[in-house]
């Protein structure tokens, strides 16, 4: 036990002298998430060790976990730089399951040595201060909108509009993004603003866990709460209590323009959510819902893992609910948006391929109207069908292509 706390005392003096702040973030929950969403076809995966603003630090720290884990692990470990943070990883660039074998065994031998643990992160393109990064064996590019899947959805909407099913002052705007492949497989309006809606939230929530990331807000039990009666119950209240704490919508506009200036491109937060939820000024365009949900999805957003755990909640979706050529099973990321002028839904669907591996997609449908319908429950009801009929779509050519699932919802799941 004396020997213990000796090499404990002798840790942490060791880690204040270097300076070096461990994001448990980084550490503790990807090991969470990776064990629930587990291994992702198509996606590569490192090993992390630690995150630090000393330079210094992870340096030092650098030559203590080669010197722990030995040669064959210090010829691949690189010092990188993300933002304001120095990162120490293991460029393995493999498979999510080996990722997760290597950081289990891996924490196991530094802790015996008085070192922190390890966790699987998604392999980027590092921005690299020391070390050689490997080369992928796979280059996974984006090719554009793929035509077939593309041209199938704009046939159908064609096709409402021909039966009266849409009016000429109704605009749709689709998108489909493919993680397997890397692939935009559908781009439709997407860079066209349109009203937000409760869409916007989980931008709220963004904010909000910039905030926090940056110590000038807490995530406290009550601001947990409020996040998630905005998310999974659209609360507009709650929306709001969110709004205020982070000093209004301007503020929220200002935080996430002058920090994720190509993600919000066309969003604009201007107004709280005013009583009855007829918010029509917040706006945003599809492709900004795209881009968040591919960050989100690969953690690289503050608060990704919560967001997510938020966004997976029980709750009303368009995408998968109703879905029929959607497996139940699948698993849902969502937010819907509703108001008189606008029925829409964002999110990631995980798909399971016969194969027994996940396939993950983005997909993002809005249908804004011009002129409120004078019955906006039936409008909602049409609208958010038309959403589920292309979620189906989307999902039979997606289950063509990595040969998925295919057994439909019943009537009663439906």
């Amino acid at each position: 036990m004396l020997n213990r706390m000796r090499t404990e005392i002798k840790r942490k003096k060791w880690m204040k002298a270097a300076g070096a702040v461990l994001l448990a973030g980084a550490v503790l929950a990807p090991l969470l998430a990776f064990a629930g969403d587990g291994a992702v076809r198509g996606v590569r995966y490192d090993v992390s060790y630690l995150w630090t603003r000393s330079k210094d630090g992870v340096f030092r720290y650098r030559d203590q976990v080669a010197k722990t884990l030995g040669p064959e692990v210090a010829k691949h470990l690189l010092v990188v730089k993300q933002r304001r943070y120095y990162g120490l990883i293991y460029d393995r660039d493999g498979a999510g399951s080996d990722a997760y074998r290597i950081a289990r065994n891996h924490t196991q031998v530094l802790r015996e040595n008085g070192l922190e643990g390890a966790a699987p992160t998604r392999s980027v393109r590092w921005a690299v201060v020391e070390g050689e990064a490997r080369v992928s064996e796979v280059e996974l590019t984006d090719l554009g909108a793929t035509a077939e899947m593309e041209e199938e959805i704009e046939e159908y909407v064609k096709s409402l509009r021909r039966r009266g099913k849409l009016r000429s002052d109704e605009t749709t705007a689709w998108s489909v993004y493919d993680f397997a492949s890397g692939q935009r497989l559908v781009t439709i309006n997407v860079d066209k603003p349109l009203q937000a809606a409760s869409m916007v939230k989980p931008f709220f929530a963004l904010a909000y866990m910039h905030e926090v990331r940056a110590k000038r807000k807490v995530y406290t039990p009550t601001a947990k709460t409020m996040m998630r009666r905005m998310i999974q119950h659209s609360n507009n209240a709650a929306a709001n209590w969110v709004l205020r704490e982070l000093g209004g919508p301007a503020k929220v506009q200002s935080i996430l323009r002058a920090n994720y200036p190509e993600m919000f491109a066309h969003t604009r937060v201007v107004e709280y959510i005013p009583p009855g939820g007829r918010t029509y000024r917040n706006k945003a365009a599809v492709r900004d819902y795209n881009r968040f949900l591919i960050s989100l999805w690969h953690n690289e957003l503050p608060g990704s893992w919560e967001i997510k755990r938020l966004m997976k909640l029980p709750s009303g979706n368009r995408i998968y609910d109703g879905a029929a050529k959607v497996p139940v099973g699948t698993i849902v990321y969502s937010k819907t948006g509703s108001t008189k002028h606008l029925c829409g839904d964002m999110g990631i669907l995980v798909a399971r391929g016969k194969d027994g591996e996940r396939y993950p997609y983005v997909i993002v449908g809005v249908i804004e109207k011009q002129a409120a319908h004078p019955n906006y429950t039936a409008w909602i009801r049409s609208r958010g069908d038309v959403i589920r009929d292309v979620s189906s779509l989307i999902y039979e050519r997606l289950a063509r292509r990595h040969n998925l699932l295919t057994t439909t919802q019943t009537a009663s799941s439906r």
